[in-house]
């Protein structure tokens, strides 16, 4: 795992990989999004990571926003109960990449990665 942007206190951490992952990928939608980090019910082990653009104008007084140089990740703060101190990073690698979740909250975690317990 790479180390978390900053030194700054915040509720989701962001990698240097995944921070350029999320920019890439926004700046091919061609508009100024943050992104919406959140869980729902579901998945193999009772919750499951949701993770989306979304347009600024959408973020709420209910949302915790975090601010990577300009970029925003935002969160409702029922989810901010379950994500807290998670860290957000992002691989390459052919066989097992894509964006990863390690989150301190879970106590079991699915074998894709992608759905947690607490």
């Amino acid at each position: 795992m790479t180390q978390a942007i900053g030194s700054q206190q915040r509720g989701i951490l962001l990698s240097e990989a995944a921070l350029h992952q999320v920019k890439s990928l926004r700046d091919k939608q061609g508009t100024d999004f943050c992104l919406r980090v959140g869980v729902r019910q579901g998945g193999c082990s009772g919750m499951s990571y949701m993770m989306d653009f979304e347009d600024t104008s959408k973020i709420t007084p209910h949302d915790e926003v975090f601010d990577y140089d300009g970029f925003k990740i935002v969160s409702d703060r029922k989810s901010l109960l379950y994500l807290y101190g998670l860290m957000l990073d992002y691989s390459d690698a052919m066989i097992g990449g894509g964006f990863q979740f390690t989150n301190p909250n879970a106590n079991q975690t699915c074998g894709c990665g992608k759905s947690f317990g607490v």
